[in-house]
């Protein structure tokens, strides 16, 4: 039996983005990848993310918001922050295997406006999380 990579995907608050990069990897990894996200903090999966996935046609909404599992994040093969807080202020990773990553993304979250221009952000980020799970999928970096 082949071992699957395990990613963990990092962020501040396992709301958005690590929500988004988990559901594409999922999606798209073709059962490759066994696949876990958590935040800093847990603040509760964001509807607007769900909505946005959902768009998609992929269904985040059974998610749950965790807090970083210390032993999950040494087990890891790839531990990859989504945010510059989360990559700052990540616990410290004993097991020097694991490969860890920062990939940087906007926080939805944080967006103001209209209704469609929150939901135009959240969009975008999307399609560059998207655009960057395709790539590691491709090339493993």
């Amino acid at each position: 039996m082949i071992k699957k990579p395990l990613v963990y995907f990092l962020c501040t608050g396992n709301s958005c983005r690590s929500q988004m990069a988990d559901g594409f990897l999922k999606a798209l990894g073709q059962d490759g990848y066994l696949v876990k996200s958590a935040g800093l903090e847990a603040h509760g999966l964001n509807p607007r993310a769900v909505q946005a996935m959902q768009e998609v046609g992929i269904d985040i909404s059974r998610n749950t918001s965790d807090v970083i599992d210390p032993e999950i994040l040494n087990r890891a093969d790839y531990v990859i922050t989504l945010c510059g807080h989360a990559d700052e202020h990540c616990p410290a990773i004993s097991n020097r295997q694991v490969v860890k990553w920062h990939w940087g993304f906007d926080d939805p979250a944080k967006a103001a406006g209209t209704e469609e221009e929150i939901m135009a952000k959240f969009r975008e980020v999307r399609d560059s999380i998207k655009n960057r799970i395709e790539l590691f999928i491709r090339e493993g970096k």
